[in-house]
């Protein structure tokens, strides 16, 4: 899986690669919505995971790379998530702070958003959204996604409001 837009190139994450995940994963700024950074074992277990879920789904989030400057600025992709017991193919979406109110978060998320609906044939994609992360909340409306429904996850033990937020075929072919 790799999918290339007008200023980005998404690719599958590289064993070794954790020093770039760690950029945005270990960063206050950008992981508030996980009630704080990442340790260095939690980045290691994060590219492990995608890793797995390369060879397991064929898909998993993937590198953003910047295509100015060859740099990795984040990432962007898919993978499962459960809701109240169902299973979601969710867009997640993680950037630098550097590289925050660029457009590029909308770049990736359309970009992998067409590529499950058009390449793999998902039904539904959703994004899923802390009810305090009003950036990822504007990205998912920008990307032509809707409210489905509000839960509750509970991690790090912090009851945590979420949005699922939903599109599917019938809205894509409606445009």
């Amino acid at each position: 899986m790799e999918i290339e837009t007008t200023r980005l190139i998404l690719r599958p994450w590289r064993a070794g690669e954790e020093a770039f995940l760690a950029q945005f994963l270990q960063d206050e700024r950008v992981m508030y919505a996980y009630e704080g950074a990442f340790s260095a074992e939690e980045v290691k277990n994060w590219l492990q995971w995608n890793l797995r879920l390369y060879q397991e789904k064929g898909y998993g989030l993937l590198a953003i790379v910047r295509k100015g400057d060859n740099k990795i600025i984040g990432e962007c992709g898919l993978t499962d998530q459960i809701v109240q017991d169902e299973t979601y193919s969710e867009i997640g979406y993680h950037l630098i702070y550097d590289a925050w109110k660029n457009g590029y978060a909308i770049e990736a998320a359309k970009a992998v958003k067409e590529y499950a609906l058009m390449q793999l044939g998902a039904k539904e994609v959703v994004s899923i959204v802390r009810d305090t992360n009003l950036a990822s909340m504007n990205v998912a409306i920008r990307n032509g996604m809707l409210v489905k429904r509000r839960f509750i996850k509970n991690y790090r033990n912090v009851v945590m409001p979420h949005y699922l937020f939903s599109t599917c075929t019938s809205t894509i072919s409606q445009k």
